[in-house]
């Protein structure tokens, strides 16, 4: 069971999240395309992440595509009270399993209307801007497609807004035109570019999710991570997200797996805490 006291308020919300969440990416098939091999092993893994107090799901339609909310929504609805579901528009599928910018005014109507459709709500707890590489050119302007769900915000298909692989200034953009609650950056012990933005957002209570928080695709692979984690009994990857959690308080974790058992790696990555020496040797992994 995670630590309790590990938790985040979304800025200018009610919204208290634990700050050790799951990512649904793992739940679809092979390279997050078509269904899972075992649909109820997947509902199963959803079940038992709430029952361990997970109240934080990070989803999309294009996981699959559609897959993965179809799946959440067969194990969870209805839905608790203190579940926040987090999905993500800005891509669409090609029938080839490509990954393709998707941020026209109607298809990003389309992915909102889909997602309330698959999960089957009235209204999205939290919709993510997903922009950037791959997918589309770094640090253009995103003003126009961020409108187009700010309004459909104040038509009350959507309850808060975050962006996914942004820069500052194009957070400093979107919030000229409606409240960011989140970003959605690639980082982990490894992978350290938005260590300033991360100070940044903290300032502002802005939450940074790190997204691949263990490697992602190409799984973190470390001689320190293993040497600590040897130290202390724990897997590397429980190391990994325990450096996170210390890294910053705005930090919550989505780390996704279909298994039960590596869930609970997971989840009691929560109760680990790393020594000062300890985290000095895991800072020094991106320098090396």
């Amino acid at each position: 069971m995670m630590k309790q006291d590990h938790a985040f308020t979304l800025p200018q919300t009610s919204i208290r999240l634990n700050r050790m969440g799951y990512g649904a990416m793992q739940l679809a098939g092979p390279h997050v395309f078509g269904p899972p091999r075992d649909v109820d092993a997947a509902m199963a893994v959803l079940r038992e992440a709430v029952a361990l107090g997970v109240n934080h799901i990070d989803t999309s339609d294009f996981y699959g595509p559609y897959v993965t909310n179809q799946i959440i929504r067969r194990a969870l609805h209805p839905y608790s009270d203190d579940l926040t579901i987090v999905t993500k528009v800005g891509a669409l599928r090609g029938a080839d399993g490509s990954w393709n910018a998707a941020i026209g005014r109607q298809e990003l109507i389309d992915a909102v209307h889909s997602n309330l459709r698959n999960l089957d709500v009235e209204a999205l707890d939290v919709v993510n801007l997903r922009v950037g590489p791959p997918i589309a050119e770094e640090d253009g302007s995103i003003g126009e497609p961020f409108s187009v769900l700010a309004d459909l915000q104040r038509k009350g298909l959507i309850r808060h807004l975050g962006l996914s692989t942004v820069t500052t200034t194009q957070v400093a953009e979107c919030e000229q035109i409606a409240p960011v609650v989140c970003v959605q950056n690639q980082y982990n012990v490894a992978h350290r570019k938005d260590d300033a933005f991360i100070e940044a957002l903290a300032g502002r209570g802005i939450a940074f999710v790190p997204y691949f928080p263990l490697g992602g695709f190409s799984p973190l692979q470390s001689s320190t991570l293993d040497t600590i984690a040897a130290s202390i009994e724990r897997t590397p990857m429980q190391v990994a997200l325990a450096w996170l959690l210390q890294r910053s308080p705005n930090i919550l974790l989505i780390p996704g797996t279909s298994s039960v058992k590596h869930l609970h790696e997971n989840l009691d990555a929560g109760n680990l805490v790393l020594t000062p020496d300890m985290v000095a040797e895991l800072d020094m992994i991106a320098a090396k």
